[in-house]
């Protein structure tokens, strides 16, 4: 299949790319290069910079390419910015997505796998959350990915266009050439093993008098080659249909067990500064995968924490500097 991969040069979609090239697929990578890494975009793929808010140059690398499916992580997706900046968060993850599926009704294109969030569903009142679960965002990044998952269901139902929304917390881990490298670093992995590398001098953990086995919050945390995998997985499935899913690791991990983990894995002491939790931070957030494990026999290959870690630890050993070379003198 020919296969566009929006956000292509991100941490989750680079790892896609990579591994549908592998499986055969004809991948094309659009990105506009703001968050993603053009070092990033997998070998045996066709690169193409964009932003999806020009829908005139979307439109000529629709009729150009000729995609049959389409698979689209290209978002704004920092909870935190999305609270100070909600407009930002409604273009980039809405409108561009609407430019996408109008250019899709206009080249008949009638798949999308979707990168949604657990966010969608803000405090949940059932852990692990089902995909029945209310949702009931409580920022503006979750609000706009809902929106575009309503989007999808009205493209469906006019004009056929089938859809799969994928609904996850915490990419964790690499794969091959591909890892993770944010700016700014939110994410509590590449934060501890900063840590490690030197480049930090602690890392912090807000909250520790949590209703929790060890009083501190409790997270989802799916390997991002894993994540790959369903979503390749949802986009063959298409033809039966449009569904949607929760991806969970199956149990969680508290931030004392991750940075534990991290110092065994790494060697080093990793020194923690415990401070007051952050206001809206729920203890415990665990998405069900059952569902997708029963339809399509979706199984985490690496849901130990140990091997997520290891595989984030030699990634960023080889990669101190995430995608960026080292300025020389």
């Amino acid at each position: 299949m020919r296969v566009f991969v929006l956000g292509g040069a991100g941490y989750i979609g680079s790892v896609t790319a990579a591994e549908l090239a592998r499986a055969g697929h004809e991948v094309v990578v659009l990105d506009n290069l703001a968050k993603g890494h053009r070092a990033a975009v997998p070998e045996g793929t066709t690169f193409e910079q964009v932003d999806l808010s020009n829908r005139e140059e979307l439109a000529a690398l629709f009729a150009r390419h000729q995609p049959e499916g389409v698979i689209h992580f290209a978002a704004s997706s920092l909870v935190g910015e999305s609270m100070k900046d909600p407009g930002t968060y409604f273009r980039n993850n809405v409108v561009s997505t609407l430019n996408v599926l109008e250019a899709m009704v206009a080249h008949d294109v009638k798949r999308i796998v979707f990168s949604s969030t657990a966010a969608t569903y803000g405090y949940p009142e059932e852990i692990p959350i089902p995909e029945t679960a209310a949702k009931q965002p409580v920022n503006p990044y979750g609000e706009s990915k809902l929106i575009v998952e309503q989007m999808l269901r009205w493209f469906d139902e006019i004009h056929g266009i089938r859809y799969a929304a994928l609904r996850y917390f915490n990419a964790a881990g690499a794969w091959g050439e591909q890892g993770e490298d944010h700016d700014p670093e939110t994410h509590l992995i590449p934060l501890i093993l900063q840590v490690a590398l030197g480049q930090r001098q602690s890392i912090g953990i807000f909250g520790t008098d949590y209703d929790t086995p060890d009083g501190t919050a409790i997270r989802d945390y799916v390997h991002v080659y894993d994540l790959a995998q369903a979503h390749i997985l949802a986009l063959q499935a298409l033809d039966e249909g449009s569904r949607i899913y929760n991806l969970g690791n199956g149990r969680g991990f508290s931030v004392r067990e991750v940075i534990e983990v991290a110092r065994e894995v790494t060697g080093h002491p990793i020194p923690a500064v415990e401070s007051p939790r952050r206001a809206g931070d729920p203890p415990i957030l665990i998405a069900s995968s059952a569902k997708i494990q029963q339809e399509l026999g979706w199984q985490p290959r690496f849901p130990d924490l140990r091997d997520i870690l290891t595989h984030a630890w030699e990634w960023h050993q080889a990669h101190p500097h995430g995608y960026k070379q080292p300025e020389t003198t």
